[in-house]
């Protein structure tokens, strides 16, 4: 009897032992599932912070600026000499606005052109919209404008009222900085374009216009329509790209 108890004890022994294996076994397999989630987690965040640090290389701040003040209208002439396009296209999500420069303001001319071939515009917005007035482009809130600014230059382009061009609709006219400005010169980053059938001639003498919309003024007007927050910045990015036609 002794000897078929401890047989059956055995059997019993070995049968529990196995159990217990099968199931570290799984908690073991189980271990290595969630390892390897981690893991593909872990990895994909490296690989964005390696791609956002390859941005980063990218966008580097010049220590010296493309243009400065004390050299700037010797340049813009003899850029605009050198580049006599005055046709260029605004993409947006909306459509196209086509746009042509005038030749009679040529320091705004070249610096815009200037601008386009340096590829400054492509990513801004348009930033401000003031409904039945203007939409005015040519910033962004991405640290790539700021830098690229930054790289540019910090200029101001002189007033060229004595073109005489005015306000109406579709007018493509020069942004300016309010403080400080007496001579009313132009900010080389923003434009705006009218957009009020009346025009806006109280800014006639008061901002430089240096083209006017040719083509794509109902891409203005739905622009234009769009629901703003504060600042009158659209709810929703109005991203633009900008490209020399002829």
């Amino acid at each position: 009897m002794t000897r078929y108890f401890l047989l059956f004890s055995s059997v019993l022994f070995l049968f529990f032992a196995s159990c217990e294996d099968t199931q570290k076994s799984k908690n073991i397999n189980t271990n290595t599932t969630i390892s390897r989630d981690e893991t593909e987690k872990d990895s994909a965040i490296i690989k964005k912070i390696q791609e956002d640090k390859e941005q980063e290389k990218k966008l580097v701040i010049n220590e010296e600026p493309m243009l400065v003040q004390e050299e700037l209208m010797p340049f813009l002439m003899q850029y605009g000499k050198e580049n006599p396009e005055n046709r260029v296209r605004i993409k947006t999500r909306f459509g196209d606005i086509e746009v042509m420069l005038y030749q009679d303001t040529p320091l705004h001319r070249g610096n815009f052109l200037f601008l386009t071939k340096q590829g400054y515009f492509d990513g801004t917005y348009f930033h401000r919209v003031a409904e039945g007035f203007v939409i005015q482009g040519g910033n962004s809130d991405n640290r790539e404008t700021s830098i690229k600014r930054n790289n540019i230059g910090s200029y101001l382009i002189p007033s060229e009222f004595e073109a005489g061009h005015r306000h109406t609709r579709g007018a493509f006219s020069a942004a300016k900085y309010a403080e400080q400005n007496v001579s009313k010169a132009s900010s080389p980053f923003e434009f705006f374009i009218v957009q009020s059938e009346r025009g806006a001639h109280h800014l006639d003498n008061d901002h430089t216009v240096f083209g006017r919309v040719t083509k794509g003024m109902d891409v203005v007007d739905s622009i234009n329509k769009q629901p703003v927050g504060e600042g009158e910045w659209p709810m929703q990015n109005v991203k633009m790209e900008v490209e020399i036609i002829e």
